[in-house]
């Protein structure tokens, strides 16, 4: 078991060490990557990485305030799921209602899940480093196959 100061401490270095190791990542051309995340140049869409004790995910969250532009933006996706979903073997998992845990923001979410890790077991970063790395670029393709339809329709 960890203290409050050592889970601080591996958080930090589980970071620290994922930003090294894409820059010897085959899928990143062993260059650093500049994620796209929350620059998604649409009001309240996000990409995030998110680690629990037994799962790790890549996230599209959408975190408007307002519920109804929230599900508005959801719609449009779930149009757009062939696209979406393009290139996940397993498909991703399509959340109409979260609540997160930090901050306690009701976010409508599309991911791809990796079960059984824990990040507080150092051996498996590594597994963890390569699902981030490869299926956070394959959520940013396609989303920005999507991203000037769904601009379009949401001036509609």
């Amino acid at each position: 078991m960890y203290s409050k100061d050592e889970i601080k401490e591996l958080h930090l270095n589980f970071w620290q060490n994922f930003k090294s190791y894409g820059q010897t990542h085959p899928a990143l051309n062993y260059q650093k990557k500049r994620w796209i995340l929350n620059e998604t140049q649409i009001r309240g869409v996000a990409l995030r990485f998110e680690l629990e004790r037994k799962n790790a995910k890549v996230i599209m969250e959408l975190q408007n305030k307002q519920e109804d532009r929230r599900l508005q933006i959801f719609e449009i996706l779930e149009r757009y799921k062939v696209v979406l979903e393009e290139g996940f073997e397993n498909g991703l998992i399509w959340e109409f209602f979260h609540q997160r845990e930090d901050n306690l923001q009701e976010v409508c979410r599309i991911y791809a899940q990796l079960d059984n890790v824990d990040w507080h077991n150092q051996n498996q970063w590594p597994v963890i480093y390569d699902f981030f790395i490869v299926n956070m670029l394959q959520m940013e393709e396609n989303y920005l196959m999507v991203k000037e339809m769904l601009k379009e329709e949401l001036k509609g």
